[in-house]
């Protein structure tokens, strides 16, 4: 009789108890996998500069988790590469580099894929603002000095298809 007893206070207790055990081991793995790079799909970019075009492989961030995480967490980006943020309408827009671990260049480009500004060479995890000139719908965020590089300014252009001045790839040069 007295084993009963005791196998009844076990169950209870543990009904009880696991709730808060759950709850404890999924808040600690939250920071975790808030830590985690996201992986957005990829489809091509160009940016054009006079005569020049450069190709893309970039990432579209066009919801607000997306656009929020960016490139956070990322440890590295190949040269060639990049993520498309879409805020959907011409806004102001400011962007920083909390949890964000590689320098960037942010083109900010209006609803028509001209670019206005670009903020170069920004600093890994700095909480410093970096914003457009004016209103604009895209940010381009790709490896610092890619820009300079390159040669691009406010006028050059960036096709890709969410902008919606993508032309087909056999037409263009380069």
């Amino acid at each position: 009789m007295q084993r009963l007893f005791f196998d009844c206070r076990c169950r209870s207790a543990f009904r009880v108890f696991l709730p808060t055990v759950l709850l404890l081991l999924s808040a600690l793995q939250a920071p975790l996998a808030a830590s985690e790079p996201q992986l957005l799909e990829k489809s091509e970019l160009i940016l054009v500069s006079g005569e020049r075009t450069f190709r893309f492989n970039v990432e579209l961030a066009d919801e607000p988790r997306e656009r929020r995480i960016g490139l956070m967490h990322r440890q590295e980006m190949a040269p060639d590469h990049g993520m498309l943020f879409d805020f959907g309408q011409n806004q102001q827009v400011s962007m920083w580099m909390r949890n964000t671990f590689i320098p960037l260049d942010m083109l900010f480009i209006n609803e028509h894929g001209e670019i206005v500004n670009i903020g170069h060479d920004t600093v890994p995890h700095s909480e410093e603002i970096v914003a457009s000139d004016g209103p604009v719908r895209f940010v381009l965020e790709v490896v610092a000095g890619t820009s300079r590089l390159l040669g691009l300014g406010p006028g050059d252009i960036v096709r890709h298809e969410a902008i919606g001045n993508m032309t087909d790839s056999k037409k263009i040069k380069g």
